[in-house]
């Protein structure tokens, strides 16, 4: 294949909005809500074009939204870790906290749709130092929050050092597949209006211009990184909005009019890059 094309969906629903952000209002919990409604949405379009998708799910979307998430794996999607209540790992104050909250997840999973994941997503994209150690325990096959490298798998780290009066040490590659993400290539930070005491993301991007940056991001891979994968990371609550769906079926048929480009699960992706493939 000359190109693969990942899409991803981080299923926070309200888990991110009354854990991180830390919300009490119910008008700012319902954006959460919402995002039920984009699953629903999401799911259609992937039926119309028969495309196999990865949605990271928080434990307390399971819990709260069971029916949406054995949705998800009713239609053949693959389904990943993403914490409990969106907890960022660098904030946890211990690797005992970190492995609760990973224990936690993993049973609201596995007790929704009666199946253990194989991938994970940390929430905001932070791993902790214990991270990996604590993926490579519960049996993960890879991983996505990581960006050393932008349409290339990389095998993860654990043990690297930080001198700040010398070069960085990198430690030993472990048996855990990276797939790379960015920044550039999530709706969040584009399109979402957030509004903090220390600060405010303006977001509420137009979709044309969000669709010049991932078309550009997809074509520069096409073209010079070939077996590249394209790891694209959306929210239901965000991509789920009608202009943005529209924005979502154009890229799909973009990406479909190039030759040799097949569309597949995250996990997919990375069992083949273990294979060498």
């Amino acid at each position: 294949m000359r190109a693969t094309v990942c899409l991803t969906f981080d299923f926070d629903a309200i888990s991110l909005w009354i854990g991180p952000m830390g919300a009490t209002s119910p008008s700012m919990i319902s954006r959460g809500e919402f995002g039920t409604v984009g699953v629903e949405r999401i799911l259609r379009l992937l039926a119309r074009h028969d495309i196999p998708a990865t949605f990271f799910v928080t434990g307390h979307t399971a819990d709260t939204y069971p029916d949406s998430v054995r949705a998800i794996a009713a239609a053949g999607h693959e389904i990943g870790h993403h914490g409990y209540l969106h907890e960022n790992p660098v904030a946890l104050e211990s690797k005992d906290a970190e492995r609760a909250v990973l224990e936690r997840g993993l049973v609201a999973l596995e007790g929704v749709v009666g199946q253990r994941p194989t991938g994970y997503r940390s929430p905001a994209w932070d791993n902790s130092p214990h991270t990996i150690e604590l993926l490579l325990e519960y049996g993960f096959r890879y991983e996505s929050s990581l960006m050393g490298q932008d349409f290339t798998p990389y095998w993860c780290r654990v043990g690297d050092v930080i001198h700040r009066d010398g070069p960085y040490e990198f430690g030993p590659s472990v048996d855990l597949v990276e797939m790379p993400v960015s920044w550039i290539l999530d709706d969040f930070p584009h399109f979402e209006y957030v509004s903090r005491p220390n600060r405010v993301s303006p977001g509420l991007s137009a979709p044309s211009k969000v669709e010049e940056i991932w078309r550009g991001e997809f074509d520069y891979m096409y073209r010079d990184v070939p077996g590249g994968v394209y790891t694209l990371t959306m929210h239901p609550q965000v991509i789920g909005r009608g202009h943005r769906m529209l924005l979502l079926e154009r890229l799909i048929d973009y990406f479909k009019g190039h030759e040799g480009v097949q569309f597949t699960t995250l996990g997919a992706a990375a069992e083949a890059f273990r294979r060498g493939e």
